[in-house]
Order: C-alpha cells, then sequence, then structure tokens
C-alpha cells in the first residue's frame, strides 16, 4: 500500500531498500540500475545506518562512484566482478565471508560499502528483473546480523522474501527508466521543433531557445519574492516544469505560417520580390519610347532635335516613376494620400501584352485566371493593377477556428491573401497587409489547436493555456482570444513579458537593427502604461537585476547600456 501510494520513484526505491534491510538485519545496501546502453550498472541510491552513506535517491549527493562496467573490462583481476556476474546469471549471489570467498571480485563492493574502521563481511546480490526477464538493475545488502548483533551470512530462508522484494523494486526502477525515457523524448522532440521554427527564418532564429531561459529567469524571481504583490506566487517543481515545456512550445504554430508571409521584406513580396516583374514592364515603356521616337524621326522634316528633347523628357520621367515605386516597395516609406495617389496615376499607364498570360502557371493559379474571360490579344493593360486572379481565396477548410470551442475572437479579413499589385504598394506601413497580419498572428491559434489535441498528463495540462496567451493584454486587447486581466494567469504574464523583451533585443533579425537595453526597457514602459503587460512583472524584472543578467548573457556588449530603473518604478498602480 505503501508503494502504490508513493508517486516518487526515487521514494520507492528507499522504502524498498530499508525495508529489504529491515527484514534482513542488514546494515545497508543499494540498487544499481543498468545504463540505457546496457554497458554499465549505475548507481541509483547507496545507505548504510551504521556508516550513516546515503547517496542517490532522495539525499541529492551524486555518488561518488565510477559505474561498474558490463564488459570484459570489469574483471580486472581475473575473477569476475560479483556485479556483472549477477547480471550475467540473473541470479541471486550470497556470500557469507568476504575474506575467504575467492571466488568473485569484490572491489567494487568494497569501494562503495567499506568506510574507516568499518569491514564488510556477508554481502547478498539479486538481479532485478523487469516483465520480459531482462536484468534491470541489482539490489545489494551488507553485513547481515543477528538478534545479539553479532555478523553472520545472511539466512537462506529470508532470502525468497528478499528475492521477491525484489521484482516491486525491479517495478519501480523500470519506471523510473520509463518516464526519464518519456520526458527525454518529450524534451527532445520539443527542441526539434523549436530549433525547426527557428531555422525556418532568420528572422525569429534563436528565438524559441531564447524565450524559456528568460521566461525561467523572471519566474525564479517572482517566486522568490518575499513581499510586494508577487510574494503569494509560488511554483511547484511540477509547474516549474510545466512552464517550462510550455515556453518552448509557445511559438509551435509558427510550423504552419508561410516564409514569404513572416518574412515579408518588401510590399511587392510573395515567393519572390515583384518589383522586378514590374520593372521589365518600365522597360516595355522605356523600348516603347525609343521605338516611337525612331518611327517619327524617319518621317520627320528637320524635327529632330524637339524629337530628341521629348524622348530624354519621356525617358526620365519613366526612370523618375520607377524609383518612386521601388522606394514605395520599401516598408520604411510611410504611404500618404499624397504617395498613394501618385502611385495610382503611374499605374494607370497602359502597356501592350502579346504573349498569353494563362500559359505555364499551376493549376490554382489558372483557376484564378479563369475567373475573368481570356482578352483578345495584343491586349492593353494598365501598368500597375489590381486584378481579380491576386485575390486569394480563403477556403471552407481554410478557417482556423474550426467550431471555435476554444474562444477566439480576432477579426478574420475575407480573403486569406490579396496580392494586388496597387493594393500591397499602398500599404500605409510596413509591408504587411491585414491578411497577411492575421496569418502571422494566426500562429497563437495553431498553437492552442496544436497543443490541445496532444493528451498533455495532469501535471501539464496548462501547457496549451500557458503557451497560448502569450500575446493577450492586461486590457483586453491581445490576441487571439482578447482575455482581460483576470482571465490572465501569472504565468501566462511571464510569457508575455520574456516573449516581447526577447524580440525587442534580438540581435539576428535582418530587419531591424537590435534595440540597447534602455530602449527596450523604455518601450516596454510604455507597453506597461498602456495596459499591456503586468506591471508588478515588469518591475520586479528591472528590480531584481533579470534583464541585466539575461542582457551579459543574449545582448551583444554595444547594446548592454545604462538603465535608470528608477524612473520606471513604482511609476503605475499594481495590476489585479
Amino acid at each position: 500500500r505503501a508503494l502504490s501510494a508513493e508517486k516518487d520513484p526515487r521514494r520507492g526505491l528507499e522504502m524498498i531498500l530499508r525495508e529489504a534491510c529491515k527484514v534482513s538485519h542488514a546494515d545497508g545496501g543499494a540498487v544499481q540500475s543498468v545504463n540505457d546502453d546496457e554497458t554499465a550498472l549505475e548507481l541509483a541510491i547507496l545507505e548504510n545506518t551504521v556508516t550513516r552513506a546515503h547517496f542517490g535517491g532522495t539525499s541529492g549527493l551524486p555518488a561518488p562512484f565510477e559505474p561498474v562496467r558490463l564488459d570484459g573490462n570489469s574483471e580486472p583481476h581475473g575473477r569476475p566482478g560479483v556485479d556483472a556476474e549477477t547480471v550475467r546469471r540473473a541470479e541471486t549471489i550470497s556470500i557469507a565471508d568476504l575474506e575467504g570467498s575467492h571466488q568473485f571480485d569484490v572491489t567494487a563492493v568494497r569501494n562503495r560499502f567499506t568506510g574507516e574502521e568499518y569491514q564488510l563481511r556477508s554481502f547478498l546480490s539479486v538481479p532485478l528483473a523487469d516483465q520480459k526477464g531482462e536484468v534491470v538493475g541489482l539490489l545489494q545488502l551488507v553485513n547481515a546480523r543477528s538478534a545479539s548483533g553479532e555478523l553472520e551470512g545472511f539466512d537462506p530462508d529470508v532470502v525468497p522474501f528478499i528475492e521477491a522484494l525484489s521484482s516491486d523494486a525491479a517495478v519501480t526502477l523500470d519506471l523510473r527508466r520509463l518516464l526519464k525515457a518519456q520526458k527525454d523524448l518529450l524534451e527532445s522532440f520539443i527542441h526539434v521543433v523549436a530549433g525547426a521554427i527557428d531555422a525556418k527564418s532568420p528572422y525569429t532564429h534563436g528565438h524559441c531557445q531564447r524565450v524559456p531561459v528568460l521566461t525561467q529567469m523572471l519566474a525564479d524571481v517572482a517566486h522568490n519574492a518575499d513581499e510586494g504583490p508577487l510574494r503569494d506566487f509560488k511554483l511547484t517543481e511540477d509547474e516549474r516544469y510545466e512552464l517550462h515545456i510550455a515556453s518552448w512550445l509557445h511559438d509551435c504554430g509558427k510550423v504552419t505560417t508561410p516564409e514569404y508571409v513572416v518574412d515579408k521584406a518588401t510590399r511587392l513580396e510573395t515567393i519572390h520580390n515583384r518589383i522586378h516583374e514590374i520593372r521589365t514592364r518600365f522597360e516595355v515603356l522605356w523600348r516603347d519610347a525609343e521605338i516611337e521616337y525612331h518611327r517619327e524621326l524617319s518621317t520627320a522634316n528637320g524635327n529632330g532635335e524637339a524629337l530628341r528633347s521629348r524622348l530624354e523628357a519621356r525617358l526620365e520621367q519613366i526612370r523618375d516613376d520607377f524609383d518612386f515605386i521601388a522606394r514605395c516597395n520599401l516598408g520604411e516609406t510611410f504611404m500618404s494620400e499624397e504617395n498613394v495617389a501618385r502611385v495610382r496615376r503611374i499605374g494607370a499607364q497602359s502597356w501592350l501584352r502579346h504573349l498569353d498570360d494563362r500559359l505555364g502557371l499551376s493549376h490554382e493559379e489558372l483557376a484564378r485566371k479563369q475567373r475573368r474571360p481570356q482578352a483578345e490579344l495584343p491586349v492593353e493593360e494598365e501598368l500597375l493593377a489590381d486584378k481579380v486572379d491576386h485575390v486569394i481565396e480563403r477556403q471552407p477548410d481554410q478557417v482556423p477556428f474550426g467550431d471555435n470551442h476554444n474562444g477566439f475572437s480576432m477579426d478574420m479579413p475575407e480573403h486569406l491573401y490579396n496580392q494586388g499589385e496597387l493594393f500591397n504598394l499602398c500599404i500605409e506601413r510596413g509591408t504587411l497587409t491585414d491578411s497577411e497580419r492575421f496569418k502571422i498572428n494566426e500562429h497563437v491559434v495553431q498553437t492552442i489547436n496544436m497543443l490541445g489535441r496532444l493528451p498533455f498528463p495532469k501535471e501539464l495540462r496548462r501547457v496549451p493555456e500557458w503557451a497560448g496567451n502569450h500575446h493577450e493584454k492586461l486590457d483586453g486587447t491581445g490576441y487571439p482570444r482578447r482575455l482581460a486581466a483576470a482571465d490572465l494567469s501569472t504565468t501566462a504574464r511571464i510569457m508575455a513579458v520574456a516573449d516581447i523583451f526577447e524580440a525587442l533585443t534580438a540581435s539576428d533579425r535582418p530587419y531591424m537593427r537590435p534595440k540597447t537595453l534602455s530602449t527596450a526597457i523604455d518601450i516596454m514602459s510604455s507597453m506597461r502604461d498602456s495596459g499591456h503587460i503586468c506591471p508588478d512583472l515588469f518591475e520586479i524584472f528591472l528590480t531584481s537585476g533579470a534583464y541585466l543578467e539575461y542582457g551579459k548573457q543574449y545582448l551583444k556588449p554595444e547594446q548592454i547600456d545604462e538603465v535608470d530603473i528608477d524612473q520606471y518604478v513604482g511609476a503605475v498602480a499594481t495590476s489585479d
């Protein structure tokens, strides 16, 4: 009953070992486990009531002994080591008098148990076999004593009970190995996913690796707070691991975000930068102007100079117009009403297309072209246009919310994408359309959906919530569910602060220069003042020095400048 109630495998092994010692009247003993590649025995726990030795198990002390090898090198003295021989035979070995026995090499046993003024006499080594009959470890006892306390060999009548008890130890040991293997597999899989997301885009390289570090730092300082609004915030070991997993998986939904959206560096970029296609049309206008000049020159009567001046003026206009369109393709160009009007004037120019634009297309692209009748060639087309085939409709299976049982509350654009040339060139700021920004923000929806389908055990059941709420804001304007402060746990708030600070200070993002500590802190103070991030966590992030500790580890030297935290601390009332 005690074993079945014990959740910690380490304590379970200690209970079994102590019970075995009690029944056999032994001074102490050890449990060894076969390592993963089955080449050595590693000490799981050792206890001796006489010498007070206690290693492994719940002691927290690593075993100061080398693993016992299971190959031929475990027989340095020409005799088989008793540890390895127990594993090989899969049988119990009992030695009543170690001094008088020369059948086995017991050097490793003496190293483990012999202490100052403490000598070994009797020894019992019991193999621990799993359900497949494979030896997964050893249960060993030393120095059995009589009722009067004298050293003696282990009672043959007691050995069967120890062997029966060993089956419980084998189950416990196997369970521990299984749990460790599952944990290692989960960790490795998570790291693979996070690494793939970072490798997918140079714009977020390293983000998934650094956010867990920063999350843990902030969680630790909040956990250790003994005063202030966070003094009651505490994390158990299970919750700490739960937060660790959530922080590694917080952006797993980005595997569904196309690179040409998340990495969109110019306004006309899709899978390629369409400015090259548009430049070719300007080249067509250039050639047309030169052809028209030569055509008129051949019939002119002494007006060659005037024609030449007109040609040069036209070519200069074409050059200037393309120059302007190229600048408008850059996200840093603010598209004022004046700039938008000029883009539309330039785009209204016509050029002559002679070739069929429906050849060499994929099935989907051709289907979009066929929404309008095919024009008779040659056909005049506008230099820049928003065509019906530029609009990519959202199919029923492309609605990310499904039945929306998660309560997503995001404004979803009508179309999946709008690749119209005028439409994209006239984006007011940045490079993203509303549809593309939604697609990027949708990664959180996908994160929640993906994690929600995983059968997390009870101790990890909040991973989807904590990972999926790192873009929510205290004032209820975040996404994807527009949760307010009362709906956001402290752990979710911690991840939000960590995510923002990492993004602001990242030095490996090609689209922006890395910000200094002072600039990043100033931006975050504005977010605190506007009700976006938790003031209490922001304050303890500063006062604990966690921001600087992280900076010294992950920021470039030129980013680490002086931050006057006094101007930010206590500036706003604490959050709910």
